[in-house]
């Protein structure tokens, strides 16, 4: 409805776009050198610079030092996911979307007086539990297959 009740914000959004666009490849072309050169500098120097931007960044949105330290909180979670080899995806779409879906949740049980039958009745709600689990089931399979194989292999 933006395009239909605000033309010109909507025009102007896509124009600042292909001006942005054209503004990056004056930009970049001439200084495709130094992005190169930045390639090769060695990770152990370009790491704490990386977290210096972020920390100032962080505390420039709010001019609060708290904001700082749960960034490092945060990224010490991170780094202990990442030795302990969990995958981050899952748990970034679980904070993503994890509010959203209860949201929906409490508004489809208010909807149905409390019902939970109503997520299996309905056509289009119990189709896509089906196809969740279906797709549970064929990412799980493999992982059973060779567990299976494993525990029947003999020494």
């Amino acid at each position: 409805q933006v395009m239909t009740s605000n033309p010109e914000l909507f025009w102007g959004l896509i124009a600042s776009m292909w001006i942005g666009n054209a503004m990056l490849i004056v930009l970049n072309l001439p200084l495709i050198g130094i992005w190169i050169k930045l390639l090769t500098v060695p990770y152990r120097w370009l790491f704490p610079s990386i977290v210096l931007f972020c920390a100032v960044g962080v505390y420039s949105t709010n001019n609060n030092t708290w904001d700082v330290w749960m960034v490092g909180l945060f990224g010490l979670v991170g780094y202990i996911f990442h030795k302990l080899g969990t995958e981050p995806a899952p748990l970034l779409l679980g904070f993503i979307l994890g509010p959203m879906m209860e949201e929906n949740l409490r508004r489809a049980l208010l909807l149905s007086r409390g019902d939970w039958s109503v997520f299996v009745t309905r056509p289009l709600s119990a189709g896509l539990l089906a196809a969740a689990a279906l797709l549970l089931i064929i990412v799980l399979l493999p992982a059973v297959k060779n567990k299976r194989e494993e525990a029947f292999v003999e020494d």
